[in-house]
């Protein structure tokens, strides 16, 4: 039987234009590694750079303190705009643009005055962006596993803050400390981060449609969002700002290293990169567990961080390593599986105001880690390992006692 060629044609299926979720961390994952390039560059010299515009040591620690605390005291406001707004596209856009034009700006500033606002607006950037951030990712974990898809962005992350602090010092070196083209070679990273973030934005308009998808390929009921945050949250934020609280900074371990004359100061940054490369292995190991085992695996934090003070303050060498390199394992959960908790916590309605408030959460625990840790180390190495166990074991209960429901 022939065909009439004049017989209307029935419409072709359309093929979906938006890629795979995979795919979809991997190129997120792509644009964290190269902002991280552009911004842990020029954090690796702000100090020096701040000095020799003629900065005191207390300007550069005022400057670089009032940075780190716009990065996650604006959150508390970046993350309930982002679901007011429902803008996520727009402000991760707006927050990698600010960070990634700053630091190029920042090697010609030329004076002390506009050097501190560029390093603290680069910090701006990183606030406005990371609550609308994890919620694009968080979509998209849903459907490749929450701890997987958020350990392979944060392993993603770790190659950026390795490779773009190398680059800045050859640069530095080949220029005799010449800032200038050490932070305008960060232009071309920072170029390609946003012409991605268009692009991805372009082919993947609504990431949340990975996680309906989910949703109802399992056909779970919706889930109820009346405004308000789950009690589980507020309990895990509990169970994470206990764990931050006793977590040392690595400027106190490698003050421990240098000070008892274990390890030279050269030799820091090597210990630092090699730290960074067990929290991407670590990232992954415990991501691939929590999406296997659930919540659960994360009593290895607490576990961790105790680890840390026994080990890393003793004064054998190979000892205090070992305990800097554990500080890397317990850094990878916290930049990875920490976040993709939130997510299973928390509906997707208000998953950007809990990333805003746990960023909160996690900036406050970390300054009151940093100041015990630090004071106890003054004053009695014993009692600070007391001390941070017994806030561990306190962890350890109220991680217990949260229920994560993964969805």
């Amino acid at each position: 039987m022939g065909v009439n060629p004049a017989a209307p044609k029935e419409p072709e299926a359309k093929r979906p234009t938006r890629m795979g979720p995979w795919r979809f961390v991997v190129w997120f994952g792509t644009v964290s590694l190269l902002a991280d390039f552009v911004y842990e560059g020029a954090r690796s010299i702000t100090g020096p750079l701040l000095a020799s515009l003629g900065a005191s040591a207390l300007v550069v620690g005022v400057v670089t303190g009032a940075g780190e605390a716009a990065a996650l005291g604006l959150r508390l406001v970046s993350g309930p705009l982002a679901d007011r707004t429902r803008r996520f596209w727009g402000l991760a856009i707006s927050g990698y643009a600010l960070t990634v034009v700053s630091v190029p700006l920042l090697g010609v500033a030329g004076v002390l005055w506009a050097a501190c606002v560029l390093v603290v607006a680069e910090r701006v950037g990183k606030a406005v962006r990371s609550p609308a951030k994890d919620t694009l990712l968080s979509h998209a974990t849903a459907a490749t596993g929450r701890g997987r898809g958020f350990a392979v962005h944060e392993a993603m992350d770790q190659i950026g803050a390795l490779v773009g602090p190398l680059l800045v010092a050859g640069v530095l070196a080949l220029t005799g400390n010449d800032y200038g083209p050490a932070l305008g070679v960060l232009a071309v990273p920072g170029i390609a981060v946003l012409l991605l973030l268009f692009w991805l934005r372009a082919r993947v308009p609504e990431p949340e449609a990975y996680e309906r998808e989910v949703e109802a390929a399992a056909a779970a009921p919706p889930v109820a969002q009346d405004g308000r945050l789950p009690r589980a949250f507020w309990t895990y934020a509990a169970f994470t700002a206990a764990t931050t609280t006793g977590f040392a900074t690595f400027g106190v371990l490698s003050y421990h290293l240098v000070e008892r004359h274990l390890l030279g100061a050269a030799w820091v940054p090597v210990l630092y990169a090699a730290a960074m490369a067990v929290d991407a292995v670590a990232a992954l190991a415990t991501g691939w567990l929590y999406d296997r085992y659930g919540a659960r695996v994360l009593v290895a934090l607490p576990v961790l961080t105790a680890g840390v003070v026994a080990l890393a303050f003793t004064d054998t060498l190979a000892i205090a390593v070992a305990g800097s390199l554990v500080w890397g394992a317990a850094m990878g959960i916290q930049e990875s599986t920490l976040r993709a908790t939130v997510a299973d916590l928390v509906p997707s309605g208000r998953r950007a105001t809990a990333y805003g408030l746990f960023a909160g959460v996690v900036g406050a625990a970390s300054l009151a880690g940093g100041a015990l840790t630090g004071g106890l180390y003054g004053h009695s190495i014993p009692m600070l390992i007391t001390v941070v166990v017994v806030i561990q074991v306190l962890a350890v209960v109220l991680l217990a006692v949260t229920r994560v429901t993964r969805r």
